[in-house]
């Protein structure tokens, strides 16, 4: 990823930098990272989704961070008429970027495209794992979806379909999508900036700012210090250190770090070497001194169905961690093999410091490791299946925002043994996902709960480390209150003026 000549800390313009230089009318956005794709299917990405979600694309319905409540969005009522039946009344008059109608047909062909098809978006192996779903327009205002079997929660899995145009390429990635939203795509220029522009047929209400632009800075400082000099209005993915000062807006987030083992490899396929990699690390030390959050033990938020207050995190134990892979190596466990570390720049404020603590753990506890850091491209390489053959066995430096608000969107993608973000799965956690992903109400809450804890207790296919806390920077000019899916979702339309 081409990141652009970096601002100095002081935010005096560099010779040769490309400075956001707009006017009043254009909100200025820095980001840790330039988005790797706005393909619509991949907006579950982090780095895609908050630019390209409730901006560029919309989908049927939206789950309302604050309660979790699920709207309207391009759909106004849904009626579950079967166990496996759901029939959806779309909004009218809405129109595309290209001025095409929003219609049943373009609602079915999204779906078909995100859903099934050999494009491999992200959203069919985090949302839909497995599901089978087959869409079909009634009229231009009546979609009827069936699922294979009983899906209590298709509403809310649809709510990451973003709609495209049925002009749109059924079999491969677009880069810059059309879609319904209150901006359209004006010019990106790559590694430099990406400008957004307001859609004056956009069916809801107007936003405030008639453009928005990006740039990516990888340096929180310097993000924070083009805030601080009125050379940018946002800045997102700080650190408390960064220096914004003031400009600083703290909020609880969604999002729980973690790092996910290789667990079909020596020696991290010996579950006393994944309990021992999870005793050596020092979660308290990590949010103390490294970044900010506070110490989880599993992958989803107080507020998830499906957490469990009863998984803790896992304490620290050096001792206890030598212990196990001084057991493992006497039984024969390869345990001087080469464990990597696959870590990504700007996932996180100071990601490589934090690998760099959880290295230092592990190296005491008697284990060989060693970093990769690479950039959001290269990394997603290990992140999704089918993942790089030929290396040995990893620790993917990782973060899961679970914006739907139900452990389904967890489970089944990182935790099932054919998820597309898992590396390692069993029978039996598998059959405790299926049985949970069918059941509603306080039954549905206590199944995924157990799962968790199954999961923590028998398997240990990750380290959990903690629910981290944004920090962004706002000027004095830019009214904005985050919320926990700020992170993955940064609505412009959200964001007003103090003048």
């Amino acid at each position: 990823m081409s990141v652009g000549v970096l601002l100095a800390v002081s935010g005096c313009s560099v010779a040769g930098a490309d400075p956001i230089g707009e006017g009043p009318d254009t909100l200025r956005v820095v980001l840790p990272e330039e988005p790797p794709t706005l393909e619509p299917c991949d907006a579950s990405l982090t780095a895609t989704g908050r630019v390209t979600r409730a901006n560029i694309t919309e989908a049927l319905t939206e789950r309302e961070p604050s309660t979790g409540r699920l709207e309207q969005a391009l759909a106004t009522k849904w009626t579950r008429t079967s166990p496996t039946s759901w029939t959806f009344t779309l909004r009218e008059g809405v129109t595309f970027h290209d001025g095409t109608p929003f219609t049943a047909e373009a609602a079915a062909f999204s779906i078909k495209r995100a859903t099934d098809s050999d494009i491999d978006c992200n959203v069919d192996g985090y949302i839909f794992t497995d599901s089978e779903v087959t869409a079909t327009p009634v009229n231009d205002t009546t979609l009827e979806v069936k699922t294979a079997k009983p899906d209590p929660i298709l509403p809310l899995r649809l709510s990451f379909v973003e709609m495209v145009p049925t002009t749109t390429n059924p079999g491969a990635r677009v880069r810059e999508p059309v879609g319904t939203g209150p901006y359209r795509i004006d010019e990106w220029s790559q590694g430099r900036f990406l400008r957004l522009k307001r859609y004056p047929g956009y069916w809801g209400k107007a936003p405030e700012y008639a453009a928005a632009k990006y740039v990516w800075r990888a340096e929180g400082s310097v993000r924070a210090a083009m805030v601080t000099n009125d050379e940018a209005d946002v800045a997102i993915g700080l650190a408390p250190e960064d220096g914004a000062g003031d400009r600083a807006v703290e909020f609880a987030t969604n999002e729980v770090s973690f790092l996910r083992m290789d667990a079909g490899k020596a020696p991290l396929d010996d579950i006393r070497i994944r309990r021992a990699i999870n005793y050596a690390i020092d979660r308290e030390g990590l949010v103390t001194a490294v970044f900010a959050g506070r110490p989880s033990g599993q992958l989803v938020a107080k507020g998830v169905t499906g957490h469990n207050p009863r998984v803790r995190p896992w304490p620290y134990d050096p001792e206890r961690a030598k212990k196990l892979v001084a057991e493992a190596r006497a039984d024969g466990v390869p345990t001087n093999r080469t464990i990597t570390i696959i870590g990504r720049n700007a996932i996180y404020p100071k990601a490589a410091e934090a690998m760099e603590v959880v290295q230092d753990g592990l190296l005491k506890a008697g284990l060989k490791v060693e970093i990769k850091m690479l950039d959001v491209n290269a990394w997603l390489e290990y992140l999704l299946r089918p993942f790089p053959k030929g290396i040995g066995p990893t620790l993917l430096q990782a973060q899961h925002g679970n914006q739907a608000g139900d452990a389904a969107f967890t489970m089944g993608q990182i935790y099932g043994s054919k998820g597309a973000q898992s590396s390692y799965g069993t029978p039996e956690l598998d059959a405790l996902i299926d049985q949970a992903q069918l059941a509603g109400g306080e039954a549905r809450q206590k199944a995924f709960a157990d799962t968790f804890a199954y999961q923590n207790d028998e398997v240990v296919r990750d380290a959990v480390m903690a629910n981290m806390t944004g920090i962004m920077a706002l000027s004095s000019n830019v009214r904005y209150r985050p919320d926990s899916a700020t992170n993955d979702e940064m609505r412009l339309a959200d964001m007003h003026r103090t003048d």
